[in-house]
């Protein structure tokens, strides 16, 4: 998987933000805000992580079980896949 080249993600006031460029942007009203476990799981996107290696990202750097990480990042990604931010 890796993330569409029309979104970028931008710390803004403390906070993480995906934002769309280009063509995205007329498509795409907005922007998604992103927590500390959403930025790991974009910068892991941006190169190209493929399901195993978010899992092994977030269990590397949070407690929490295999099976809890990889239904947390089925989520978020179908979120991402939705708002066109998956390539």
């Amino acid at each position: 998987m890796k993330i569409n080249e029309n979104f970028v993600l931008r710390e803004v006031a403390d906070s993480w933000v995906v934002i769309p460029i280009g063509e995205k942007s007329v498509d795409f009203n907005g922007m998604m805000n992103l927590n500390e476990t959403g930025v790991l799981l974009w910068r892991e996107l941006e190169k190209g992580a493929e399901k195993e290696e978010l899992v092994a990202a977030i269990t590397a750097e949070y407690d929490v079980s295999e099976e809890v990480a990889a239904g947390d990042i089925d989520e978020f990604i179908e979120v991402l896949k939705k708002a066109g931010c998956l390539e």
